[in-house]
């Protein structure tokens, strides 16, 4: 630690094989004193129960939310556990490098993956603890306000999104949504009341259109929409595309687009948006434990025999 001039130490293992590993905090803060540490648990120090992704999407109520309304819990598209304790993770060690900075002390930080996906229920929990609402799946369709749901066209789906009656009104007025205009239907209150039916009505008339269609007409109306894209027309987006972070491995000629960032930082353009490629296990193995540590070749062949490396 000391020879690699540590700032963070980060472990996902059980809590019950720190000792073992010797990786507990007291122990390596013995070692560097300003070390900042980080535990990622699935629920905690105190727990040393295995967790994967829907294992806390199912027990964290994100399946209870996300589904068809009266249909059967679902995974959601994205493993948001997984990537929101990480960003919960980030955020906490920048915090604790600022501390360090300010006061020369260290930090240890516990991150529970359950309690980091439990913290995305904003509204649910708050409804459902303070109101005493009964909040589940409701499928695409909003809770408070419509229409706000996702609705069939002529060659897919379109997402449209009403947020007040003013824009109700402009709707009612398009050619082809004309059967909409009702006195029950004028405020909000009595669209949401009805919503079911006034869905299928909806969708009815919007299966006449393209999707582009509608886009072209709404958005000429001021009334958000959006073209429900694949993944393949997420990429091809002008505001993606260019974006697009990539990686190539020089041994194979293996090439790997991922996910841009949220922010186009000085060193993503000044790299063009190409990284290095990800090392394979071990194949550093001799840069860091022979260059920067300074272990020979034959203790190295020693770790490997043990399965130590």
């Amino acid at each position: 630690i000391l020879k690699l001039n540590v700032d963070i130490f980060a472990t996902n293992q059980l809590p019950r094989n720190y000792s073992k590993l010797g990786v507990e905090y007291e122990m390596l803060k013995q070692i560097k004193n300003d070390i900042i540490w980080l535990g990622m648990t699935g629920f905690g120090p105190q727990s040393n129960e295995a967790a994967y992704d829907p294992v806390l999407q199912a027990r964290g109520g994100l399946m209870e939310l996300t589904g068809e309304k009266g249909g059967s819990p679902q995974v959601m598209g994205i493993p948001l556990p997984d990537m929101g304790a990480s960003e919960h993770g980030y955020g906490l060690l920048m915090k604790a490098l600022f501390k360090r900075g300010v006061t020369g002390q260290g930090s240890r930080i516990d991150l529970s993956m359950f309690e980091s996906t439990v913290s995305w229920l904003t509204q649910a929990i708050t409804h459902t603890v303070s109101f005493k609402k009964k909040v589940t799946r409701r499928g695409n369709t909003h809770e408070f306000f419509a229409p706000v749901s996702v609705y069939e066209t002529k060659n897919g789906y379109a997402y449209i999104a009403l947020g007040n009656d003013r824009q109700w009104e402009t709707l009612t007025k398009i050619p082809g949504f004309e059967p909409l205009s009702k006195k029950e239907y004028e405020r909000n209150a009595g669209r949401i009341a009805d919503v079911d039916n006034l869905n299928r009505v909806i969708n009815a008339i919007t299966k006449r259109f393209t999707t582009e269609e509608l886009v072209d007409i709404f958005n000429k109306a001021t009334i958000p929409i959006s073209k429900v894209n694949s993944i393949e027309e997420v990429v091809e987006d002008p505001y993606v595309k260019p974006n697009l972070i990539r990686s190539r491995d020089s041994k194979t000629g293996t090439e790997i687009t991922i996910a841009p960032p949220p922010v186009n930082t000085p060193f993503l353009k000044s790299v063009n948006r190409v990284l290095s490629f990800p090392p394979r296990f071990g194949e550093q193995n001799e840069d860091i434990y022979g260059g920067l540590l300074g272990y020979s070749r034959e203790q190295l062949k020693g770790f490997k025999e043990k399965n130590i490396i």
